[in-house]
C-alpha cells in the first residue's frame, strides 16, 4: 500500500507541475496552436520530474552506467509518449468540446489519472527490471 500511496503523490506532484507549466505557457504565448505548445512544456516538465521520483523512490532503481540510465531514460520517455497521447487527446477533447477555460485543467487532469496508471504498469514490466547487481537482486 506504500508504494501506491507514494505513487498517487508523486503522479500528483508532476500533474500540478504540468499543469503550472501550461498555465505559464499560455500566458506567455497565444498565437496559433497554443495548447499544443502549451501540452508539449507541461510534458516534457512533468516527464523529468516523474522520471527521477519513479526511479528512486518507487522502483528503487540502481544503474551500473550512465548509458544504462540513458537507454532506461529512452525507454521510460517512449513509452511515456503513448500514455502522453492518451492524456493530450482527453486534454484537447475538453477544451474543444466545452466552452470553459477550466475544461482544459479537467480534461488534463482526467488523461493524467489514466495516462500514470497505465504508465506504472509498463514500467514495472519493461523499465525498470529487476536485476542482479553485485550478487545481490536489487529491488
Amino acid at each position: 500500500m506504500e508504494i501506491a500511496f507514494k505513487y498517487t503523490m508523486f503522479a500528483i506532484i508532476a500533474t500540478l507541475s504540468n499543469l503550472f507549466v501550461q498555465f505559464i505557457s499560455l500566458h506567455i504565448y497565444s498565437d496559433y496552436g497554443h495548447l499544443i505548445v502549451a501540452m508539449f512544456w507541461g510534458t516534457l516538465v512533468g516527464l523529468f520530474i516523474k522520471y527521477y521520483l519513479d526511479k528512486h523512490y518507487i522502483f528503487y532503481h540502481v544503474h551500473a552506467s550512465h548509458k544504462e540510465n540513458g537507454k532506461t531514460f529512452f525507454l521510460y520517455a517512449f513509452l511515456g509518449a503513448f500514455t502522453a497521447s492518451l492524456s493530450w487527446t482527453i486534454e484537447y477533447s475538453f477544451d474543444l468540446f466545452w466552452d470553459a477555460n477550466i475544461a482544459k485543467y479537467v480534461g488534463a487532469t482526467i488523461g493524467q489519472i489514466i495516462g500514470y496508471s497505465t504508465k506504472y504498469q509498463l514500467d514495472k514490466r519493461f523499465v525498470f527490471l529487476k536485476r542482479e547487481l553485485n550478487g545481490a537482486v536489487q529491488k
